[in-house]
């Protein structure tokens, strides 16, 4: 299993605006092997360590490799590594399956990504005429880089009216990071926070050329210290399900659940809906928010994110 990489080359410098895919792929190695330590996996801790975590020879080690070999590949050249060995670092990492997935492009990047990345991002008008018949439970289309693509009635009276804004701003990294009325609706803001940015890291392994989401990444970098901090500890998840809690201005606290549903004809879309626990406050907050909400909001039929 101990292949041997490319020779190192200093990292190629970015094109197009995207981001540099080798320094994505050390950086995400080294803050893994950070994490751990020697305890964690069972090897003996000889003292003190100039940095924290796992030596590399250490994680060399665990993965079946040479020390040489994982060096290399923690410099960032992983273009012929086999996903044998990256199955072996993964659990030597202890990554979990959207980390494993994050490893993978970022060692293995498939050359029809970049094409994608530059692809209009549309929603089928049947999607967009289900959700209009979802009347009791706000749902929302995401897509790439967090853009929010197309809503109801009830997403609108929940999280605002996002028609009233510029197809760019309707963008759940920018909501959650510039507009001060997010950082309020979320109780959990931090999470929500964390959130955000673990999902654009999951793009930005499967889109490194995308010079969208670079452009993105770099503004919210200038414009917020919590955003720039939480992105330099290359944490990534992917969309699943959980619960929210919220402090609506209208109705107040509500705490509710949310599912997650990949579109088949379009994977790296998802429709997204929050629902109450029926007969509980939240479900009667959702239901006054829904006749409240009903003239001052409207569904979202918006300019395609690009």
């Amino acid at each position: 299993m101990d292949e041997q990489p490319e020779p190192v080359q200093e990292p190629a410098p970015q094109t197009g605006g995207g981001l540099d895919r080798r320094a994505e792929l050390s950086e995400f190695l080294r803050t893994r092997r950070a994490r751990l330590k020697p305890e964690d996996v069972g090897l003996p801790d000889f003292g003190r360590r100039r940095v924290p975590g796992l030596r590399r020879e250490e994680l060399a080690q665990l993965a079946g490799v040479s020390v040489a070999y994982y060096t290399r590949l923690e410099q960032g050249n992983g273009r012929n590594v086999s996903a044998e060995v990256l199955d072996a670092i993964a659990r030597a990492l202890r990554l979990t399956g959207a980390e494993h997935a994050h490893l993978t492009h970022l060692a293995k990047p498939k050359q029809h990504k970049k094409k994608q990345a530059a692809r209009t991002q549309q929603v089928r008008p049947a999607l967009r005429h289900l959700l209009d018949s979802i009347d009791s439970v706000p749902a929302y289309v995401v897509g790439r880089r967090s853009d929010i693509l197309a809503w109801n009635r009830m997403a609108a009276a929940l999280f605002g009216d996002w028609g009233e804004l510029p197809a760019p701003e309707r963008n759940w990294a920018r909501l959650a990071f510039l507009r001060p009325d997010y950082r309020e609706l979320f109780v959990e803001w931090d999470q929500k926070a964390a959130d955000i940015v673990g999902f654009l890291r999951m793009d930005a392994g499967c889109h490194p050329d995308d010079p969208k989401l670079s452009a993105l990444v770099g503004e919210l970098s200038v414009k917020s210290e919590e955003f720039r901090r939480l992105w330099a500890a290359h944490d990534v998840k992917e969309k699943s399900y959980g619960v929210k809690r919220m402090r609506h201005p209208l109705v107040g606290d509500l705490t509710l659940s949310f599912e997650t549903f990949r579109l088949v004809d379009e994977s790296e879309h998802a429709l997204i809906t929050y629902h109450a626990e029926p007969g509980s406050p939240s479900a009667e907050a959702l239901r006054l928010l829904a006749s409240w909400g009903a003239d001052a909001t409207r569904a979202g039929t918006g300019t395609p994110a690009q």
